[in-house]
């Protein structure tokens, strides 16, 4: 993960835009919803309604748009709070 660090605090890491696209479609696409609604502050749980069974659905969407794998029993909650949360995961693992 990069991280920019500005006199001593860390900043948070640079995903990029392409990955964040990747993830407000696939939100869009397994939750029905219009991706304009999406934005990158958009909470997936309670702004969205995710639950334990979409959360797979969008792994696998993002895997399959992505060409990456990603192992569940790496995932946390803090991964899912929002859209910005989830495209730095995603960023991270696409990038190795």
């Amino acid at each position: 993960m990069t991280e920019t660090i500005v006199q001593g605090q860390p900043q948070a890491p640079v995903v990029d835009e392409a990955v964040v696209t990747s993830v407000r479609t696939a939100l869009a696409a397994v939750l029905k919803r219009d991706v304009a609604t999406i934005t990158p502050d958009t909470r997936l749980f309670d702004d969205l309604g995710l639950d334990s069974t979409s959360v797979l659905e969008l792994l696998l969407e993002l895997e399959n748009e992505l060409g990456a794998e990603f192992d569940p029993d790496d995932l946390e909650q803090r991964h899912f709070e929002t859209v910005t949360t989830l495209s730095e995961y995603v960023n991270e693992h696409v990038s190795r």
